[in-house]
């Protein structure tokens, strides 16, 4: 196919395209917290584009809690009252119910228990937030136990493979999809500044400052 470079006959031949399709077109993107505010608009506009011509277009957006943020702020609520947000907690709340299926599938069946204390499971389920967090500490606490020579892998030894930095403010705001790049247009500074928040380098002042700003923003602090 032959993208036209000049807009309108590139829309025209759009258009036409659904049109011979006789269906609804969806369009999936993954990953759409890494997408621009401009891109979002231009997202919107081919919604319209589509419309225009008699089809119908939908765009389903999945990325993490930054894109539900960044579509609630007020200069994005033409695109953002236009939107429906369905929020996927993955396993949130449900962390010792994930462990004791994952060591169930994983050992045919056999009683998690027998495999890690009681203590140790609740110790796990209580810090780690995703399944990839869950599946990474099973891992090490295993291969820990193994090198030990203990079974049921006991508390101390979860303990002992576990990050200190798990709820530190910079791994918190990556997995809710904020980059260095997307704080500092946040928050209107410069990335070295952000850098010296997360290594607790600032003036106490202006580290308060900053994360009142955060607050302010909706980030997850």
């Amino acid at each position: 196919m032959n993208i036209p470079s000049q807009g309108e006959r590139r829309d025209r031949e759009l258009q036409e395209l659904v049109r011979k399709g006789r269906k609804p077109v969806a369009l999936f993107v993954d990953d759409a917290h890494e997408l621009r505010r401009n891109t979002l608009n231009d997202l919107k506009l081919l919604i319209e584009v589509i419309a225009d011509g008699g089809g119908q277009l939908s765009i389903v957006l999945a990325g993490h809690p930054k894109l539900s943020n960044d579509l609630r702020s007020p200069n994005m609520e033409e695109i953002g009252y236009r939107s429906t947000v369905f929020s996927l907690d993955a396993i949130t709340g449900s962390q010792r119910e994930y462990i004791h299926w994952l060591l169930r599938d994983c050992s045919d069946g056999a009683d998690p228990e027998s495999v890690f204390t009681t203590e140790a499971i609740d110790l796990l389920s209580s810090k780690l937030r995703t399944p990839l967090q869950v599946e990474q500490h099973l891992k090490l606490s295993l291969e820990a136990g193994y090198q030990t020579g203990v079974r049921p892998v006991p508390v101390e030894v979860a303990e002992s493979v576990l990050s200190k930095k798990l709820d530190d403010l910079e791994p918190t705001l990556i997995r809710h999809g904020y980059k260095m790049r997307d704080l500092a247009e946040e928050l209107g500074v410069k990335s070295r500044e952000i850098k010296a928040l997360f290594r607790n380098q600032l003036e106490p002042s202006r580290s308060k400052e900053l994360q009142e700003k955060m607050l302010a923003a909706g980030l997850p602090i």
